[in-house]
């Protein structure tokens, strides 16, 4: 598993935000459509074709220099009182053609769930791009597949990706 932007991406799926487990709240991305999970929200489900937009609400964005204070700022609470948080939540839209917009919740999987605005930016573009079909899961599930286990990309390398994702499909 790798976190690319606000992607979990494995072999098999990609999640947005944590991979949820038990009945935690998640959003999961296969070739066959968009999957809502979680004992209070799960259960439904779109094919793509059915899928209008795909976006996303409340996703803390700072620059690199402030998510780094923001995460020290954190660690130094936790080692104080030993009271860690968990994740942020955040909220991914899914317009579709039949429920109209159906809202989701999913726990952020990076540190202190702080994304920088290029990361953000470049995950709601490729969204867009999933949602009208331009962009494939099976794009990412592929470099995933690709990539040895344990080797986590670099930040550079992640926005690499994104940016390779996001580009324009030739005509």
């Amino acid at each position: 598993m790798a976190m690319v932007g606000l992607f979990w991406i494995t072999e098999g799926c990609v999640y947005l935000g944590a991979k949820p487990a038990g009945t935690a709240p998640g959003v999961r991305l296969t070739e066959g459509g968009v999957e809502i999970l979680g004992g209070e929200q799960g259960g439904r489900s779109w094919e793509w074709d059915e899928v209008r937009g795909l976006d996303v609400r409340d996703v803390a964005v700072r620059s690199a220099g402030r998510r780094l204070a923001s995460m020290a700022f954190d660690s130094v609470v936790v080692l104080f009182t030993g009271d860690g948080e968990q994740p942020p939540l955040f909220t991914v839209c899914v317009e579709t053609e039949g429920d109209g917009t159906v809202e989701a919740s999913v726990l952020a999987a990076v540190t202190g769930g702080i994304h920088t605005p290029d990361e953000y930016e470049l995950s709601r573009t490729l969204l867009a791009r999933l949602a009208d079909g331009t962009a494939t899961v099976g794009e990412l599930v592929g470099w995933r597949r690709d990539e040895p286990e344990d080797v986590a990309p670099t930040k550079e390398q992640r926005l690499a990706l994104l940016r390779e994702w996001t580009a324009a499909a030739p005509v």
